[in-house]
């Protein structure tokens, strides 16, 4: 046993664990956080920043209920993926979180389109959605042809865009601190863009990489 250990400290695998740990703590964290924030957003939106203040007036039951799903969506697909081992309680939360994701990537257009910070931003969120429900579509004609590497794949990519919501914050929260105000429009419109584009094109390299090289890597 103590040997086995040692050779685990040699290798490096240790190490790679635990700062692969503390990275997938910190995301649920901060996903638990954003997720109940949006949830709570739904029913108590005084502090709302001017933007998100006006396309909750214009979109008195749509907005909430975007923010609703959209805060479950963050709990539901990891859970859903956590549980793929149980294939009762994977298949049941799976149906959830597929009802789920459709109403919240439904919802994003309106939300999307409807007084939109620029034009550009709005185009992102846009293709954020359309690309979350593609996945989900073939997701589930995946796994009714029995394909089940693919169906996997695609919920990956799924919860690589469903993370734009976090990394959107995440930058958000950076320009904050230190871009001084300068540049809002145009950064948030890379914001809009970049927060999910970048996971979902990590994700799909991972994906193209055999599963044994990936296992060596991380």
């Amino acid at each position: 046993m103590v040997n086995f250990s040692l050779a685990k400290i040699h290798d490096g695998s240790l190490p790679k664990r635990a700062v692969r740990t503390l990275i997938l703590t910190a995301l649920a964290i901060f996903a638990i956080y954003t997720a109940t924030k949006a949830f709570l957003a739904a029913f108590s939106n005084d502090d709302f920043p001017e933007g998100l203040a006006v396309k909750n007036l214009l979109l008195p039951h749509i907005f909430p209920l975007h923010m609703i799903t959209g805060g479950l969506a963050l709990v539901l697909l990891p859970l859903v993926f956590a549980l793929r081992r149980h294939r009762h309680w994977h298949r049941l939360l799976g149906r959830i979180a597929a009802i789920d994701v459709l109403l919240c990537g439904l919802t994003a257009f309106p939300v999307a389109l409807v007084a939109p910070v620029t034009g550009w931003s709005a185009a992102g969120f846009t293709m954020q959605a359309a690309t979350w429900l593609s996945l989900l579509v073939l997701g589930f004609l995946n796994i009714r042809r029995g394909r089940k590497a693919a169906h996997r794949a695609c919920m990956l990519l799924m919860c690589a865009v469903t993370s734009g919501a976090l990394f959107f914050r995440i930058y958000l929260a950076l320009w904050a601190i230190f871009g001084h105000g300068r540049h809002y429009e145009l950064f948030y419109a890379c914001d809009a863009w970049i927060a999910w584009l970048l996971p979902l094109a990590v994700c799909a390299g991972a994906l193209s990489v055999p599963r044994q090289r990936l296992t060596r890597l991380i």
